[in-house]
């Protein structure tokens, strides 16, 4: 399941270009890992980890769940450096 996430995302990210690298920590479901334009499922360090569960990783991607009032809320947990989480919104949108 992360697999199909992980593809969505890279298609994605196709023409476009991310600085930095990203973790999604989804616990027992796993990781996803942006790096160099890439979307992995290989856990390797990150400069910013979102832990986030598969469920609410879909919802974030869909955009069906904010994510102001996902951290706000406690659905999704930020570590390391918040300007790479930034970017992503700007990726995602």
């Amino acid at each position: 399941m992360l697999q199909d996430i992980a593809d969505g995302i890279q298609k994605g990210l196709n023409g476009k270009s991310f600085d930095g690298s990203l973790k999604f920590d989804c616990g027992e479901a796993g990781v996803i890992v942006l790096a160099d334009n890439q979307a992995t499922t290989q856990d390797q360090e990150a400069d910013c980890t979102i832990r986030i569960s598969q469920d609410n990783l879909t919802k974030l991607l869909t955009g069906k769940l904010n994510p102001m009032t996902g951290v706000a809320m406690g659905k999704l947990k930020i570590s390391g450096n918040m300007g790479v989480a930034m970017k992503l919104g700007q990726l995602l949108g």
